[in-house]
């Protein structure tokens, strides 16, 4: 008994604190600036097959939902992501495509299909985001994080408009968090001290 009780604890631990991390994470390298011109940013994801593929049907979702629906803002959903095959559909059209015909998306939508990387993908959708007053980009917490540190390097102006997409809901995800988590801990390696920054709140 006390042997399945320690299981079910040591259980919670680790998904409170899978759960715990992409929550700092979401709120990191954020600020909360107004603005009526908003741009959601979202990033594509490895898509060999004709259609989107889990995680970006997902991401399209998180997208969608990040949109400020007040009817008080002007705002663009940036899908970004290169072909992943040769003479495939890019990442960018597939997403587009999901949020049209599923979604029944009908905002302002652009496309930037040239990137292979997040590092491309930041630096691609820069021209795209010189009139944004807040700008938001959804991933995974970790990948967007990764994103909006990358564009603090790029474009320290633009990053200081960076606002929390809405890519992270408590319980979402939930059981997979911890395994989120432990990979958002490798891919982050590399980011210094001052941007870890949270946000407060």
């Amino acid at each position: 008994m006390r042997k399945r009780t320690g299981v079910a604890a040591a259980g919670v631990v680790v998904l409170a604190w899978g759960e715990w991390l992409n929550r700092r994470w979401s709120r990191t390298l954020v600020g909360d600036n107004g603005g009526d011109v908003e741009a959601v940013v979202v990033l594509g994801y490895r898509n060999p097959q004709p259609t989107a593929n889990f995680i970006n049907r997902w991401r399209v979702r998180a997208g969608i939902r990040s949109i400020t629906d007040d009817g008080a803002h002007d705002t663009r959903v940036i899908f970004s992501g290169g072909t992943t095959t040769s003479g495939g559909v890019s990442e960018a059209q597939l997403m587009a495509d999901y949020a049209r015909s599923v979604l029944e998306f009908g905002g302002t939508v652009l496309l930037e299909e040239e990137s292979t990387t997040t590092w491309e993908n930041v630096t691609n959708v820069i021209p795209l985001l010189e009139d944004v007053i807040r700008i938001k980009i959804a991933s995974q917490p970790a990948h967007a994080l990764k994103a909006r540190a990358y564009l603090r390097r790029q474009r320290p102006d633009l990053a200081k408009r960076l606002v929390r997409a809405d890519d992270y809901r408590p319980g979402e995800w939930l059981i997979v968090k911890p395994l989120l988590a432990l990979y958002g801990l490798w891919t982050l390696r590399g980011l210094k001290p001052d941007e870890r920054r949270t946000t407060p709140g």
